[in-house]
């Protein structure tokens, strides 16, 4: 064989591995990550199946989908977030946070669906509100993890059954597997700074730097970082909101930021964590980007540093 023919076994040898790399983000997963109401009516009765919803307990008490339990997420702190510091929205101690999942009845093996509001005040911090809770139960390993498309806005839009019987779960023996490597620190991020991709999903204005967020007072960005919107993964339509086709998210993605490769490190970060755990869970669990960290203190933590450099009027 010849030296070119040599070079393209290694060539599709090399492109080989980073396709079995991205399989593998997949590999232990049982249920998509992005599920219909439809879905979740047929698999109601699955014993494996939890519907979790995270709404207030005055919206769950008002009605529900049948079976689903109820462990609110709220800022700046819940039953799946904690201050950690002079930082609010984090993930909460290991212990705590296996207490709330035995609690809830949820078990390594559980499908968990998370089941949000998509409408109403604020209705982009709620839709946060649902991947905060799904990258806090990947944290604990949880390996199957969903968000229903619409949340109850659309379970009710389709005319599904509703109840208001509150669910008292069995507790579960949930130990935990904790995956510390899904966040990065301040001082990694600073590293990374020029050598990984660093995705700034805030509004494009606070990016930019011509308007602040009372969490996160100096105005700008992370040197190198790019904007990428939260925002713009979700499609808001009258009566509820869901994601963009997922074809639309991986052009938008790809666009940015390149091909999900074995070797494209990227962090993502917002101003306290709720816009970026949506930015994580899209690309981890719905792109299949294999090498994504989440920077749970984002721009909060990042103000709190006078040091720390930041960039104004620049798209990067």
């Amino acid at each position: 064989m010849g030296v070119k023919g040599k070079g393209l076994r290694v060539i599709l040898g090399v492109l080989l591995m980073m396709c079995l790399f991205v399989v593998s983000a997949y590999a232990k997963r049982e249920i998509d990550p992005l599920v219909s109401p439809d879905w979740v009516g047929a698999n109601i009765v699955n014993p494996k199946l939890v519907i979790l919803d995270v709404r207030s307990a005055q919206e769950y008490a008002k009605g529900h989908i049948p079976g689903a339990i109820n462990v609110p997420v709220a800022f700046p702190a819940s039953a799946w977030t904690a201050p950690k510091g002079n930082v609010v929205f984090e993930v909460p101690p290991d212990e705590e946070l296996v207490k709330t999942i035995r609690n809830a009845g949820i078990k390594e093996d559980s499908w968990v669906v998370i089941v949000g509001r998509t409408t109403g005040p604020m209705p982009y911090y709620a839709m946060a509100d649902a991947t905060r809770v799904a990258i806090t139960l990947l944290y604990a390993g949880i390996e199957n993890v969903a968000i229903m498309e619409g949340g109850f806005d659309k379970w009710v839009w389709e005319g599904k059954p509703v109840s208001k019987v509150a669910e008292k779960p069995k507790p579960s023996d949930f130990k935990g597997n904790f995956k510390k490597e899904m966040f990065a620190t301040k001082e990694e991020v600073l590293e990374k700074i020029g050598k990984a991709v660093i995705i700034d999903s805030r509004d494009a204005d606070v990016y930019f730097g011509v308007k602040t967020e009372p969490w996160s007072p100096r105005p700008g960005h992370i040197p190198t970082a790019k904007s990428l919107p939260t925002p713009w993964l979700w499609d808001m339509r009258k009566d509820y909101g869901v994601y963009r086709e997922r074809e639309v998210l991986a052009e938008m993605v790809k666009t940015l930021i390149g091909e999900p490769t074995a070797d494209k490190e990227v962090i993502v970060y917002c101003g306290v964590g709720g816009y970026a755990s949506t930015m994580y869970f899209v690309l981890k669990e719905v792109l299949g980007y294999p090498n994504v960290k989440m920077y749970d203190g984002s721009a909060q933590e990042w103000n709190l540093d006078p040091n720390a450099p930041l960039v104004k009027f620049k798209w990067e």
